[in-house]
């Protein structure tokens, strides 16, 4: 997939609630810091007052949720700055060789990458890594389906 100029470059600037149909309180990325076809990568401080934050840690479906959501500002940014269309929503397909080496606590700050592995007609399978810091917390591989519908026809139901 080729893009040509039509990419937003200053990512520091991009309001990352345009970007996700996630909403207030389940947001679980902070910022995106990098975009091209191939690599998507996100930031995200865990912070107490999460939704996935019970005893300072962030429960493993937090650290899925992340991941999910680089997706999902991985396509909110291709539909809002390339193609110019509504966001739309996308779905878990499937999640494979999830490793967690260790919980993540409250003030950590997590730098997601995802890398497209395949992108067939809605099918998007990638290979994820979260780090803090230099460590690798998590590597998985998720599937996930992409819809038609756009975010803001889908009310409360927001899934990603």
């Amino acid at each position: 997939m080729t893009f040509g100029n039509r990419m937003e470059n200053n990512f520091e600037t991009i309001d990352i609630s345009t970007l996700l149909p996630q909403q207030p309180p389940f947001i679980m990325v902070d910022r995106l810091v990098h975009f091209d076809p191939q690599l998507t990568v996100t930031r995200f401080q865990v912070r107490a007052d999460n939704l996935f934050v019970e005893d300072q840690r962030l429960d493993p479906c937090g650290l899925i949720e992340n991941i999910a959501q680089t997706c999902a500002a991985r396509m909110g940014y291709i539909n809002k700055y390339i193609y110019k269309n509504p966001m739309k929503l996308g779905f878990i397909g499937g999640i494979k060789n999830l490793t967690v080496s260790r919980a993540v606590l409250c003030d950590e700050v997590l730098t997601t990458s995802i890398e497209v592995l395949h992108e067939v007609m809605q099918l998007l399978l990638v290979k994820a890594t979260v780090r803090v810091g230099d460590e690798t917390i998590v590597t998985a591989e998720m599937q996930i389906a992409l819809s038609d519908i756009d975010a803001k026809d889908a009310g409360d139901e927001k899934p990603n």
